[in-house]
């Protein structure tokens, strides 16, 4: 005789005689709400890689920075010890101003001629020098420019460097014109300044060095202006040059 299976509870049916399932007991959630939840996987971690790069690279960069920083340093300081440096230094021996007029257009004429001392104290090293741009001022208001022509300084040498100094209807604005004008009125005489700039590379033998800016500021200087055509002499007896080194450095001058 053989088994038979009966089904524990009959299917009930609804109105139109069609049999509905009863879910089990208990119920799920997925059974509830009739939909199961999208399975969460986790994503590999790409920031902290990026991270570790970026340090990686840095760590690298500022330790290939510090050993050349470290290598400079050591050969400037072997390049002192060795040939013992000394800037240039230059003097203002003579300047001579033969007129200085200013029009009713506002408009400057002017012409100078000056002497300047130039002392290589380095037995070791020669310079040699680009073109020299010469101004002079009064104040703040530009009287006159000129240019010394490029020249090597040897060792142990003094060079008189000589230049004639114009400006030839020149404009000037308001500001300028009324500064300019108060000083020619002063009892004193009218002061000066000389201001130098240029680059200069040094050479060691076959061994030379990259051009460096140098600028050389000479303060002191006082002339009467002439009454007639005679040119008048300047008192430089007073007169103190400074020499400036400046490194550029992109668009920054130190």
């Amino acid at each position: 005789m053989t088994d038979r299976v009966y089904p524990s509870a009959k299917p009930t049916t609804n109105g139109n005689g069609a049999a509905t399932v009863n879910p089990s007991f208990p119920a799920t959630k997925a059974q509830l709400y009739g939909a199961t939840r999208p399975t969460y996987r986790p994503q590999p971690h790409h920031r902290r890689t990026r991270r570790r790069c970026c340090c990686t690279f840095c760590f690298w960069f500022f330790l290939i920075l510090l050993i050349l920083l470290l290598l400079i340093g050591v050969a400037g300081t072997a390049f002192y010890l060795i040939y013992h440096p000394h800037r240039p230094t230059f003097t203002v021996t003579s300047l001579k101003l033969s007129y200085l007029n200013l029009t009713s257009s506002s408009t400057l004429n002017s012409k100078f001629n000056i002497n300047i001392t130039a002392k290589n104290p380095n037995k070791n090293l020669i310079f040699v020098y680009q073109p020299i741009s010469i101004s002079i001022l009064s104040g703040d208001v530009d009287v006159g420019d000129g240019t010394i022509p490029t020249f090597e300084h040897g060792k142990k040498n003094t060079t008189l460097l000589k230049a004639s100094i114009l400006s030839s209807g020149e404009a000037l604005e308001n500001d300028a014109e009324t500064e300019l004008k108060k000083n020619m009125k002063s009892k004193n005489g009218l002061a000066l300044k000389v201001k130098l700039d240029t680059k200069v590379k040094a050479k060691m033998g076959k061994l030379k060095t990259p051009n460096v800016g140098i600028r050389v500021s000479c303060d002191g200087i006082r002339v009467h202006l002439p009454a007639g055509k005679k040119p008048v002499t300047a008192s430089t007896s007073n007169v103190k040059c400074e020499v400036d080194v400046r490194f550029k450095i992109w668009k920054w001058t130190v």
